[in-house]
């Protein structure tokens, strides 16, 4: 199914333009999990990250019909859209700050394992989640997406060394906040 542009989604996204009912399911088994990982890391909300993942499917199938193959990935396309989503969400939360500040996590001992790696990757997705947005992108990009720099630098508009240096401070900042799991 790969096209000769490279865009192994091409062909595909001109079926949906048709209205294929099979090119839509292909393309939502496809897509769909990683858009919704993606939304759920960088919103750290199950609820906004599906709201996200609809409307970003939505826009898909309106845009299918008019898809210009060789312009752009669509693959690249659809993870600009939802990141641009996410943060149109991310934008909303910060205009209507609430009174009381977000329930804390509790930090203590777990009992047993499963527990533990439960508090693990609250601590890891709370840490992630205060990183300035550009940082969190390219964490999410480069190591939930699995895209590569290239193509994540690509997506975000940015050099591939500036993507490397986004990539190196929210290393770091991630260490600082979770420096104490390592003891």
């Amino acid at each position: 199914m790969k096209s000769q542009g490279g865009d192994p989604d091409e062909e595909l996204v001109v079926r949906v333009g048709r209205g294929d009912p099979a090119a839509i399911q292909a393309l939502m088994a496809r897509k769909l999990p990683r858009m919704l990982q993606l939304a759920r890391r960088m919103l750290d909300d199950a609820i906004e990250a599906e709201d996200v993942t609809q409307e970003l499917f939505l826009r898909a199938w309106k845009q299918a019909p008019s898809w210009q193959p060789g312009v752009a990935r669509f693959d690249t396309w659809l993870h600009r859209v939802a990141v641009n989503l996410c943060y149109d969400r991310l934008r909303r939360r910060r205009e209507t700050l609430m009174a009381e500040p977000p329930e804390q996590a509790d930090l203590g001992p777990a009992p047993d394992r499963g527990l533990q790696a439960r508090d693990t990757g609250r601590r890891v997705e709370a840490a992630l989640a205060a990183l300035p947005d550009r940082q969190r992108e390219a964490v999410v990009l480069c190591h939930y997406q699995e895209l590569s720099n290239i193509d994540a630098a690509a997506l975000m508009s940015v050099s591939v060394e500036a993507l490397e240096s986004l990539l190196s401070r929210a290393r770091r900042a991630l260490r600082a906040a979770l420096a104490d799991m390592r003891e």
